[in-house]
C-alpha cells in the first residue's frame, strides 16, 4: 500500500519519516475555515478529516494522512497567525501561561477511516516584548498553530504530554491509526 502525507509541513514530514519509511507528500488546499462553535477538539478532527478526504478524492488507491493543529487557551482557538501582529498577540497572550495543543489525525484508505486527536498541556515562559519581536522577525511563528515551534528555544517552560503532538504529528497515534486502518486490507 502506498501512503500519502496530505501535508506540505516540513516538521510533519520529519516524523512521519520514524514510522513510515516512504511515502508522498500531496498537500490538501482545502482552507482552514470551520464552525467555530465547535470545540477544539472537534474543530482540529473536523479539518483533519476534510485535508484527509480531499486528497484520498485524489488519490483513492493509497492510504492518505490529514493532520491539523490548533492551540486552546481561554476558550479560544487559535490556528495559524494571520500576520506578524496576530503572531505578537498570540505569543503575548500565552506569555507565562498554561494551554492546549491538539492535533487530529485522520487516516483513510480504500477500506476504513480513523479520526482521533492527541492533547498536550503546555506552559510558557514569560517572554518579554524583545524576544517575542526577534522571534517573530525571524518569521518561525508565521506558518505555525499558537505562532510558536516547540523546538523553537526559550518558550516552552514545560508540558505534559506528547512532544510530537505538538510539533504537529503524534508519532505515538499516527501508528495506532495505521495499524487500525491496515487491519482490514
Amino acid at each position: 500500500m502506498n501512503y500519502v502525507l496530505a501535508s506540505a509541513s516540513p516538521r510533519r514530514r520529519e516524523l512521519l519519516k520514524q514510522i513510515l519509511p516512504e511515502f508522498e507528500i500531496v498537500p490538501a488546499e482545502s482552507g482552514e475555515e470551520v464552525n467555530i462553535s465547535l470545540f477544539p477538539e472537534q474543530m482540529a478532527c473536523a479539518l483533519a478529516e476534510r485535508k484527509c478526504d480531499e486528497v484520498f478524492a485524489k488519490r483513492p488507491d493509497c492510504t492518505v494522512i490529514g493532520c491539523d493543529t490548533v492551540v486552546a487557551f481561554n476558550g479560544e482557538t487559535l490556528g495559524k497567525p494571520a500576520d506578524r501582529d496576530d503572531a505578537t498577540r498570540t505569543l503575548k497572550m500565552l506569555s507565562g501561561k498554561t494551554h492546549f495543543v491538539i492535533t487530529a489525525v485522520c487516516v483513510r484508505n480504500k477500506y476504513k477511516k480513523a479520526c482521533e486527536f492527541d492533547k498536550t498541556e503546555v506552559r510558557f515562559n514569560v517572554l518579554s516584548d524583545e524576544f517575542i519581536r526577534i522571534y517573530v522577525d525571524g518569521g518561525s511563528p508565521l506558518d505555525k498553530a499558537g505562532s510558536y515551534g516547540i523546538q523553537d528555544g526559550g518558550l516552552v517552560k514545560e508540558y505534559f504530554g506528547s512532544y510530537t503532538n505538538v510539533v504537529g504529528l503524534p508519532v505515538t497515534l499516527t501508528k495506532k491509526l495505521l495499524e487500525k486502518v491496515s487491519l482490514d486490507e
